[in-house]
């Protein structure tokens, strides 16, 4: 009798994928091709080259980081090189003449950890054809780089043949200009983490108005001159505007019009007929989305199975809109989306993925319009466990657009005009079959963090009105499942068709942040062992053990922070916090690329029609899938900065007020504050505490006191007072009124780890913040840290107490 395959032994040297004939091969052999191959080398070059396919290229990428984390091998921008060593073609800045009278340079972008930067020596023929001129010291250049394994007495290693100039490179910033009494002005930071007032001359800022986001860079008077401002773009006025997001928007480099060769795109797309498309729009599909909402990219709908083998079952049907349709594979509008790669919400616009005329309209599933669709009905037993699913292109029509409060009421037994209709035949349906997904969910148990998501209300002059928590309702949950739903559904039928696709994959928390997790839980008594493959139903048991105490919202954050971030892949990861083996993005092709790619794998793998798309080679699907991660994470960090703006702008006429509050965030310069009412993040130095020096508890996340043993702790409930505020930098400091709990005083360890950071130097005006910014729920790392700060200083020295 043969032996069932066992377990593949861990090897780090010379793995072999598991059921594949393919040897892994080794570290030797992977950096001797990155050595000896005259192009740029990637994932998928390394893959190709030892013969690597689908499952294989998962040990592959386990390899390369470790050889990454060794230090054999680094990858900027993707490519993978050996530390020390130059890429084919790289950009190089020329550093001044030898002897000889060469230029010499050395690469641009270099790491310290890479060592020493090798002396590049420019062939002097290569200069005299660029166009522009002979560049200078100081300049960047395109080169093709040549190795010398024997390098001259001039000690250079390597060559550049120049292929373009590309000038002196300059640094660029961002701030918000200001007129001042004196002649000129300053320009004021918009960034946390360089809390600085920049001088400007007179002559640099003729006709800019007061308050004008501006494009500047720093020149220096002198060789011992201070550094002043110099516009070099002005980019709109926030306030006038009434779109603070505007600051965020040109701070991460989000485009916010559309280039004209893609509106011309718009004129030609015309609506799918019936053709070839099943006919819904006797089905009353509904959607139900926030009352504000001008998008919608879903509709749904269930009734009773009549089959007699399933008695008490469910048919569901889950409308999305067909995005593929309008969007080609290479289009102008398909290059733009993939540029964007989602859609970005901020309190007082929307930068959409898509232009209005697809968005708002020809893929929006309005109420009583025609809209194609791709639509999927499952199938479900009477306790939520799903039979079957298919796919098809379809028209539908939506048979009303509801909010979710509006749902909620109707099923609460509060129907307006338009839900009472639908009560019996639609609204009570889709409830029955939510409570039969329920006890399936209950049954997987994902994770199930309770976060209160506050939200912004906004006047009509672009000021914040009021910040609420908005109720979490029944109607939510059930839109939620159902969407959870089709996107298994989705990545199910790729895979049965062997397609490659873009994952939504969510990996295990590892062990050195689980650590930190059970250290702060210890200090609550609440027992914790990260101990082997953690599972959601560990995390659980935490959160039901504070469930409805004071520090429930508290080990919420903690545990969210623990977890890993999701991200976009082509290798199935899994899905940890929904506990899920497959999951893929389906339901919002509207507002994300992620989403559309899923579409168009479907309709190529189910012979859906036009507007399939299966890459040449599934590897391209790495770096499509990394971008749009990319992407998605430079949206939420622009939302969560232009939320930190107007919430500091909405309490900039608070200073001097108190606050209460909780300690959300506790690191070696100062202690963060989450005020209770607004959800507002500020800061306190550490040197502001007191009298006493506070010294950073890492493992005990606190603050303490080495004299006194004063002792504030992540999660203390504080007093705090409103100091200062600076609302284009979205910052706030406050002071402490609440006294410490008293604890030992910590054993003395010297002066150099405690918060009394001193800071601030030339140039600007430093201001009294820290450069971390502070932690929200979805910061990564460990609990109770809050990232390292540059500068501090001019710092309130003798805080004074309450009372």
């Amino acid at each position: 009798m043969s032996k069932k395959p066992g377990k593949p032994k861990k090897n780090r040297t010379a793995k072999k994928s598991w059921n594949s004939q393919v040897p892994m091969p080794t570290k030797a052999q992977i950096l001797e091709f990155i050595q000896s191959s005259p192009d740029k080398v990637g994932k998928r070059e390394i893959a190709r080259a030892f013969q690597l396919r689908g499952s294989d290229k998962i040990p592959l990428k386990r390899l390369l980081k470790e050889m990454t984390e060794d230090g054999m091998i680094s990858h900027p921008r993707k490519h993978i090189k050996k530390p020390g060593d130059l890429p084919p073609v790289a950009v190089v800045e020329i550093a001044g003449t030898d002897d000889m009278g060469d230029f010499y340079a050395f690469p641009a972008n270099w790491k310290d950890s890479e060592g020493e930067k090798p002396r590049i020596l420019v062939e002097e023929k290569s200069l005299d054809k660029l166009k522009g001129g002979i560049p200078g010291v100081g300049d960047s250049i395109l080169a093709r780089i040549g190795r010398q394994d024997s390098p001259d007495e001039g000690g250079y290693p390597y060559t550049a043949q120049a292929i373009k100039r590309l000038g002196r490179d300059r640094e660029t910033m961002l701030g918000i200009f200001h007129k001042t009494q004196v002649k000129g002005g300053i320009i004021s930071p918009i960034d946390k983490k360089a809390m600085k007032e920049w001088p400007i001359p007179p002559q640099h800022c003729k006709d800019i108005p007061d308050g004008e986001l501006v494009r500047f860079e720093l020149k220096k008077q002198g060789r011992y001159g201070e550094q002043t401002a110099r516009i070099l773009e002005k980019l709109g006025h926030p306030a006038s505007q009434k779109q603070i997001s505007l600051i965020a928007i040109h701070a991460h480099g989000i485009p916010n019009e559309f280039p004209a060769e893609v509106l011309a795109e718009l004129e030609n797309l015309t609506p799918p007929t019936l053709e070839d498309r099943t006919d819904l729009r006797e089905v009353p599909l509904i959607t139900i989305d926030p009352a504000d909402a001008r998008d919608h990219d879903d509709a749904i709908w269930a009734g009773y199975d009549d089959d007699p083998e399933n008695e008490g079952g469910f048919v569901t049907i889950v409308a999305i809109a067909d995005v593929a349709h309008y969007i080609k594979p290479g289009s102008e509008l398909d290059h733009e989306a993939l540029k964007r790669g989602n859609s970005v919400y901020f309190p007082d616009r929307v930068v959409p993925m898509l232009p209005e005329r697809i968005s708002n309209d020809l893929c929006s599933l309005r109420e009583l319009e025609d809209r194609p669709c791709l639509a999927l009905r499952m199938v479900y037993d009477k306790n939520g466990m799903k039979l079957s699913h298919e796919f098809a292109r379809a028209i539908m029509c939506s048979a009303a657009k509801l909010s979710y409060q509006q749902a909620q009421a109707a099923i609460d037994g509060k129907t307006d005009d338009k839900t009472a209709p639908l009560l019996e035949d639609v609204l009570e349906p889709l409830w029955e079959a939510y409570h039969a997904l329920k006890k399936a969910r209950q049954k997987r148990a994902p994770l199930d963090l309770d976060l209160p998501e506050r939200k912004i209300i906004m006047d009509e002059e672009g000021r914040i009105q009021d910040i609420i928590v908005p109720e979490r309702l029944d109607a939510h949950k059930l839109v939620e499942e159902f969407m959870i739903q089709a996107n298994v559904c989705a990545a199910e039928s790729l895979e049965r068709a062997k397609s490659p696709l873009i994952y939504r994959v969510h990996e295990t928390p590892p062990q050195d942040k689980a650590a930190p997790l059970a250290q702060f839980l210890a200090t609550m008594n609440i027992p914790f062992t990260p101990k082997g493959q953690l599972k959601p139903e560990q995390f659980n048991k935490i959160l039901k053990h504070v469930e409805n105490t004071e520090f429930a919202e508290l080990v919420n954050t903690v545990v969210l922070r623990t977890q890993t971030q999701a991200v976009y892949s082509p290798h199935n990861l899994r899905h940890f916090g929904l506990n899920l083996d497959r999951y893929a993005h389906f339901t919002s092709p509207i507002r994300r690329y992620a989403d559309l790619t899923v579409h168009r794998a479907l309709v190529q793998a189910l012979k859906l029609g036009k507007g399939g798309f299966s890459p040449a080679h599934p590897e391209d699907y790495e770096q499509i899938a990394q971008d749009i991660s990319d992407l998605e994470r430079r949206a939420m960090r622009a939302e969560r900065e232009t939320t930190d703006r107007l919430v500091a702008n909405y309490l900039s006429d608070k200073v001097g007020v108190v606050f209460h509050g909780r300690i959300s965030g506790v690191n070696k310069v100062g202690l963060f504050i989450r005020l209770n009412d607004t959800g507002a993040d500020g800061f306190i130095p550490a040197r502001t505490l007191g009298a006493d020096y506070f010294v950073h508890d890492e493992d005990g996340h606190a603050m303490r006191g080495e004299r006194t043993g004063e002792t504030f702790r992540l999660g203390d409930r504080v007093e705090v007072k409103l100091i200062e505020v600076v609302p284009t930098a979205g910052a706030m400091r406050f002071e402490m009124l609440t006294e410490g709990a008293m604890e030992e005083p910590p054993k003395r360890r010297g002066r150099g780890r405690g918060g009394n950071s001193r800071g601030g130097s030339g140039g600007g005006k430093s201001k009294g913040y820290s450069a971390a910014p502070a932690p929200t729920p979805d910061s990564k790392g460990s609990p109770g840290t809050a990232g390292k700060s540059k500068k501090l200083g001019g710092f309130v020295k003798k805080p004074r107490r309450k009372g």
